[in-house]
């Protein structure tokens, strides 16, 4: 199968072979294929490094998948980087000249309001720095003053263009994802049949050699940019997950979605990750059809819609990308995406920041009465 990089300025063995240094510089243990682990049969790495913790040696993984074998292995490498580097800074700033209104960050119930800290960003909507709290840059927090931390919009690239592209349409996945969650009905499915991708095709059919279903949902917003999630129906309740991916490109938000699948079971075997096992637990008191009954919306379509009904406006250009993301946000109000840079090893990373978009897939504590108002309107509810 030949295979196509689009929107990599370089091809994945280039930055493996980038990469080298910074590798050793954030304690690389060992970097494995855990692919064995499940049926499937699609590309997953974890990368496994050396941490301290209260002054104590320990262990952390993290996991990459790909359509393709070193695709993954990189994946598994570059968020691996990306997590050192969003480590806690001592570097900060205690008095900001530009402080972002922290009211647009979606702060919960149990805020305190309270900034003690401040890390400078760069605003491409309005070409200035500005001020934003270290806690929606880096985690984990030493303590939770605003709200707890997370890893959305953390990304690296071979760019800067690209880290902040990658960014940029994982917050609005989640953005999009949690509108879909909000809605009592998730009524467009994508027709698989549809899709006339050599990449996608080969991904459907390793699923279903597999025994396993997979459904598309169109989970796109009024941004245009095409979130896709892949729904795993599998009779193994611990192996039934969803995977959500976002770009410019339809077909390779269709691949992210799918390629996640894989990650999350076959990390799931792996039982390396603190939420894995959490999941297990709980997964082990439930059964198949109760998870189907729970999760219906996400198994249940009204609508099947062709791959070309999805928007489409790339340009194979990141910078063109960039701007056409920003003229959407600006088209609904959305006046901020700022960037941090978080480049510590010698690779572009960055931490993204829309204020005002959704994060209430990931946090549920974190909702705003915008994010109602666009999900009522999204999903006629």
């Amino acid at each position: 199968m030949k295979v196509k990089f689009y929107y990599k300025i370089k091809k994945p063995e280039e930055t493996l072979k980038d990469i080298e240094e910074a590798l050793k510089k954030i304690n690389t243990v060992e970097i494995k294929s855990i692919e064995h682990l499940d049926k499937v049969g699609i590309p997953v790495y974890y990368l496994k490094r050396k941490v301290f913790l209260d002054g104590k040696e320990a262990y952390v993984y993290h996991y990459g998948k790909g359509f393709i074998d070193i695709q993954a292995r990189v994946s598994a490498c570059m968020e691996a980087i990306e997590r050192y580097s969003a480590a806690y800074d001592e570097n900060l700033i205690k008095d900001p000249e530009n402080p972002i209104d922290i009211e647009k960050l979606i702060l919960p119930k149990y805020s305190s309001r309270k900034v003690k800290e401040w890390v400078q960003g760069y605003d491409l909507i309005s070409e200035s720095y500005i001020d934003v709290p270290v806690d929606a840059v880096f985690y984990p927090l030493k303590e939770i003053n605003l709200f707890r931390g997370h890893t959305n919009g953390l990304a690296s690239g071979n760019c800067l263009e690209e880290a902040i592209v990658h960014g940029t349409f994982e917050v609005i996945e989640r953005d999009a994802w949690s509108l879909a969650d909000l809605s009592p009905k998730i009524p467009r499915e994508i027709d698989k049949d549809s899709i006339n991708n050599e990449i996608i095709q080969n991904l459907l059919e390793k699923f279903e050699r597999a025994g396993i279903n997979i459904i598309l949902k169109d989970l796109t917003s009024e941004f245009e940019i095409p979130v896709v999630a892949a729904v795993c129906d599998d009779k193994d309740p611990l192996m039934m997950c969803i995977g959500v991916g976002c770009h410019i490109n339809p077909e390779i938000a269709i691949i992210r979605a799918l390629t996640e699948v894989a990650q999350s079971r076959a990390s799931q075997v792996h039982k390396k990750r603190r939420d894995a096992k959490l999941r297990e637990r709980f997964l082990n008191r439930v059964n198949y059809e109760r998870i189907k009954r729970i999760n219906k919306k996400w198994f249940e379509s009204e609508e099947k819609i062709e791959l070309s009904d999805l928007p489409n406006h790339a340009s194979y250009d990141l910078k063109k990308d960039i701007k056409f993301v920003i003229n959407k946000l600006l088209e609904h109000s959305f006046d901020n995406l700022i960037y941090v840079n978080l480049n510590k090893v010698g690779v572009d990373c960055v931490r993204i920041i829309i204020p005002g978009l959704e994060v209430y897939t990931m946090d549920r504590d974190r909702l705003s009465r915008r994010g109602i108002e666009r999900a009522k309107k999204l999903y006629n509810i």
